[in-house]
C-alpha cells in the first residue's frame, strides 16, 4: 500500500465522549428533547450536514448559528478530557518512517483538527488535512476519501483508510479503498463493511501485513 488516510476523532484521538457532552449542551440549553439515538446520528459525519437534516428542532435557527454555540461551549469545565487513541501516535510515526505519505480525512474543522494533531504529537508527519470546510458533502460521501488521495498523489486502491464509524467505512469503501476500522466509539457490528477490524491501533503494523497482526 502506497499511503495511509485516517479519520481523526475516534480513530487518531478518543473525543467521541467529549462531542456528545456538546451536541447534549447544544440541546439543554435549547430546549431540544433528545436521546442516545439522536446524539449518534452526529458521530462520524460533519456537524454542517447532521443540523442540516434537524431544521425542525432549531426553528429560526442557522446552521451557522449552531454550530457557532456549539464551538462555544469547548471552554466550558467538566467536559472529559481528549487523549490519543492508544497505538496511535505510534502507528502515524511508523507510516512516516516507512516513507508513505499520510493524509487526515476528518468531519471537523481544520482550525480544529490542526490544534488536535499539534496536541498529540502528530501534525508534522501529516501531508494533508481534508477537514469538512474542503468538501461539499461530507461522510458517508467518499469525496473527502479521494480528495485526500489525489492530494498524495495516491490511486485509492493504493490506500488503507483507518475509520471508527460506520459513515467513515462506508466512505472509505466507496473511494475504492482498503478499510481497517478501530472499534474504539462503535461495536463491531456497526463496523463490517470495513476489511479489518481491530480493537485499537496497537494491533496495527505499517506496511499492512508487516508484523503478526497485519
Amino acid at each position: 500500500m502506497k499511503a495511509a488516510l485516517f479519520d481523526l476523532d475516534g480513530t487518531l484521538i478518543n473525543t467521541e465522549v467529549r462531542s456528545l457532552a456538546l451536541y447534549e449542551l447544544l440541546f439543554v440549553n435549547n430546549r431540544v428533547a433528545y436521546d442516545k439515538a439522536l446524539l449518534r446520528a452526529f458521530m462520524g459525519r460533519r456537524l454542517r450536514d447532521v443540523l442540516g437534516e434537524m431544521p425542525a428542532l432549531f426553528p429560526g435557527r442557522s446552521v451557522d448559528d449552531l454550530i457557532g454555540e456549539l464551538f462555544s461551549y469547548e471552554d466550558h469545565a467538566g467536559l472529559p478530557e481528549i487523549v490519543p487513541v492508544p497505538g496511535a501516535a505510534e502507528l502515524v510515526g511508523a507510516v512516516a518512517e516507512h516513507g508513505s505519505p499520510i493524509a487526515v480525512v476528518t468531519s471537523a474543522m481544520r482550525w480544529w483538527a490542526e490544534k488536535r494533531l499539534r496536541e498529540v504529537g502528530v501534525r508534522d508527519h501529516v501531508h494533508a488535512i481534508v477537514a469538512a470546510e474542503d468538501v461539499e458533502v461530507g461522510k458517508p460521501d467518499p469525496s473527502g476519501y479521494l480528495q485526500g488521495a489525489r492530494l498524495l498523489d495516491a490511486h485509492p486502491a493504493e490506500c488503507v483508510a483507518f475509520e471508527d464509524s460506520a459513515a467513515g467505512v462506508a466512505a472509505a469503501k466507496a473511494a475504492g479503498m482498503t478499510c481497517v476500522a478501530v472499534a474504539t466509539t462503535h461495536p463491531h457490528e456497526e463496523l463490517t463493511g470495513a476489511d479489518l477490524i481491530v480493537t485499537d491501533l496497537t494491533a496495527v503494523t505499517w506496511p499492512p501485513g508487516a508484523g503478526p497482526d497485519g
